[in-house]
């Protein structure tokens, strides 16, 4: 299965914030959302950084509570790996893994087309399991 196949299911939309907006702003998104990590980009389709709970409770931790009110840009992880729509599941899947990424932004041409996380990829594994589950099934029952 390839990364594109998930996009479809579950659509393109990727939550953004800019650099400048503030760890409380950030915070706000991710509760609204439900999610756990945002891109964070100027214009919605470059990425400068990605943000997640992590970062953010781990510089809670490392440099206390004022930095709710700093900048996004200042937790940020900045170097951010990505993916593109035409690579496979199973070696993202691997390396979210053993580098313990639990999102990954889509990247075509240069340019953010979505994100996965960890729990898309483990449902696709999932569905792909239950396909070959059936087919079997089907094949023992001829």
């Amino acid at each position: 299965m390839l990364i594109g196949t998930i996009l479809r299911a579950k659509g393109s939309d990727v939550a953004t914030v800019s650099p400048g907006a503030t760890v409380r702003e950030l915070l706000a998104t991710l509760a609204e959302r439900n999610i756990g990590a945002v891109v964070v980009s100027t214009d919605g389709l470059t990425i400068e950084g990605i943000a997640s709970e992590r970062d953010v409770v781990r510089r809670l931790h490392d440099r206390g509570p004022a930095i709710l009110d700093g900048p996004v840009s200042a937790i940020m992880t900045t170097q951010v790996r990505t993916v593109g729509p035409g690579e496979n599941v199973d070696s993202l899947r691997q390396i979210m893994t053993t580098q313990r990424f639990r999102h990954m932004p889509v990247v075509e041409n240069g340019r953010l087309v979505g994100i996965v996380s960890i729990g898309d990829v483990v449902k696709s594994a999932i569905e792909e399991l239950e396909t070959e589950k059936a087919s079997l099934v089907d094949y023992l029952h001829r």
